[in-house]
């Protein structure tokens, strides 16, 4: 059913490369909902992934005519090696209202293709009002997603991200210094869905954990646990008969794990739509006694968009 498989190698050295990989507007929803579609047509959960081709494909919308307003002063790094404040920090407030004008959009365009459960909690959301929207979003940022309303939170998400993938968008990123903890987000401080290994360029074989906020990538030396940081206790799982493209590295000095996606198995994957395509890995490594280290933020309780059998995030 699975393999427990040795530490990955480590990176080859490599004198210059960019620490930080900001999100490109003009593809990054697009590409994840194109990768949606592209797993569901072969997938046992293929109709709720569909359903969220389509709710990235409005995110990718959404995103070409986000309103523009002023980004916080950055402050220049004295070094490269000096630690910083997020510039846009996930826990800032008040927040810009334009992420609530972005959340009554999504969830109008999704709601004819919602099933009839869903579509009471899209509707609501469109009824809602900003106090209550804001401490919707409040627990989504804080990740306390597990208890009360966990229906509408991945689409207040959903609304979230559009926001902050566009803020990151905007800022210079060789203004960004690097995060006080290196597996925290250095633009917005949240926590990355998953790493990629890339293969484009001067960042071939290198990994870069990959926001589940703003959608920005930053570097992290392989064969190092996101968690800890132990590199002395790692192993990997993976799905027997899968192409291993997806693996779940563990670490047993702190029990954590985080999936790692490899491009050069599958040039298309995603950070988070190759981790919600496999949840049957989460379960794997779960069962084994692992916890996973960060979260999914469409990762929730929510109805498969076909059926009315539960998917549980």
């Amino acid at each position: 059913m699975s393999a427990r498989v040795t530490p990955h190698d480590a990176e080859q050295p490599i004198n210059v490369f960019p620490r930080l990989i900001l999100p490109d507007v003009s593809r990054i929803f697009l590409d994840q909902s194109k990768r949606f579609g592209e797993i569901a047509q072969k997938h046992s959960l293929a109709e709720w992934l569909s359903f969220l081709s389509r709710l990235t494909s409005i995110q990718h919308e959404l995103l070409q005519e986000y309103p523009l307003f002023p980004l916080p002063d950055q402050p220049v790094p004295a070094s490269d090696e000096e630690c910083s404040v997020a510039p846009i920090a996930h826990a800032f407030r008040p927040r810009n209202p334009s992420w609530r004008q972005a959340l009554a959009t999504l969830a109008r365009e999704l709601e004819p293709h919602a099933t009839l459960p869903a579509r009471p909690i899209l509707k609501g959301l469109q009824e809602m009002d900003s106090s209550t929207l804001e401490a919707l979003a409040d627990r989504v940022l804080q990740v306390e997603l597990g208890s009360g309303e966990t229906g509408s939170l991945p689409f207040v998400a959903a609304a979230l991200q559009v926001h902050w993938t566009a803020l990151a968008s905007r800022l210079d990123g060789t203004k960004v210094g690097p995060s006080a903890s290196p597996n925290v987000c250095p633009c917005c401080g949240f926590a990355p869905v998953a790493s990629l290994v890339r293969t484009d360029g001067e960042t071939a074989r290198l990994r870069y954990l990959h926001c589940a906020l703003c959608n920005t990538e930053w570097h992290m030396v392989r064969a190092i646990c996101t968690t800890c940081f132990d590199s002395n206790r790692l192993a990997s799982y993976h799905i027997d008969g899968s192409d291993t493209s997806v693996r779940a590295e563990t670490c047993d000095a702190c029990g954590s794990y985080l999936k790692v996606l490899y491009r050069e198995k599958s040039p298309q994957a995603d950070p988070v739509a190759d981790d919600l395509s496999t949840l049957a890995l989460d379960l794997l490594v779960e069962e084994a006694g692992y916890g996973r280290m960060s979260t999914n933020l469409l990762f929730a309780p929510f109805l498969d968009a076909g059926s009315d059998t539960k998917v549980n995030l």
